[in-house]
């Protein structure tokens, strides 16, 4: 993949309801078969041969910082902090780093909150075979109405997205993470908003593709999630590890 292609990478959340695990781990680091969560994105982000990547920290900042430098250490990774004293929300956090995309040609944004076996090479490949500035990476939900719902036309392009609706038009569910050209990611910088699927995400409505991934992808937002994604990871990831 080429190496103009950066990730910004959303971890900076305080995980409320998975406590009282997160009062000491931030959600980010949380073991799930035994490795921190973010260590599952950094695998995907190594088969997809992409190397430069900045993290958004506020909550146990030190952790992450800690984590940071074990990966830096590896030589495989740059991997930069960007602080947030309070945080700024999804979007914020892009308008906080909009200089991040000088000198890229894409940039993925990924919610980190998500245990994924996404193929991002393939995702990213997808976002370059059309014209719109920003792919959005869709999974089939079981209840819709608790997501951001996406319909597209026959080419693929999202004609309607809208942020938990009380009627969803599709199960076709923002799986949280995106690419987007530089020139997008500056766009959504300069509009100083909050949250990308609700202030974000609707402005790009007809410009921006959705791409359905019918793999492993799971919000770990619960004790219920947790306990899932720990056996799911033992038997999905830990097996394609070894067959590595």
């Amino acid at each position: 993949m080429s190496n103009d292609v950066r990730v910004l990478l959303l971890a900076g959340g305080l995980g409320t309801r998975l406590r009282p695990l997160t009062d000491t781990t931030p959600k980010c680091l949380i073991p799930i078969a035994g490795r921190p969560l973010l260590g599952y994105w950094f695998d995907r982000f190594a088969d997809a041969g992409l190397r430069t990547v900045r993290i958004n920290n506020h909550h146990l900042p030190g952790q992450v910082r800690a984590y940071i430098d074990e990966k830096n250490a590896t030589g495989q990774f740059d991997v930069s902090e960007a602080h947030e004293p309070a945080l700024l929300g999804s979007a914020g956090t892009v308008h906080a780093n909009r200089a991040f995309a000088d000198g890229a040609g894409d940039v993925v944004i990924v919610y980190a909150d998500n245990l994924s076996d996404v193929d991002l090479r393939a995702l990213i490949t997808a976002h370059r075979s059309h014209d719109d500035p920003l792919t959005m990476m869709l999974f089939r939900a079981p209840r819709p109405e608790k997501c951001g719902i996406a319909e597209l036309d026959a080419d693929g392009r999202v004609i309607s997205f809208v942020e938990k609706p009380e009627h969803p038009k599709s199960d076709l569910a923002n799986a949280g993470l995106y690419v987007v050209s530089a020139d997008a990611f500056r766009e959504i910088a300069d509009l100083d908003a909050f949250d990308l699927g609700f202030d974000v995400l609707p402005r790009f409505v007809g410009r921006m593709r959705g791409w359905l991934w019918d793999g492993y992808h799971l919000d770990i937002g619960t004790h219920e999630a947790l306990k899932r994604a720990n056996a799911d990871a033992l038997r999905l990831f830990m097996q394609k590890r070894d067959e590595a």
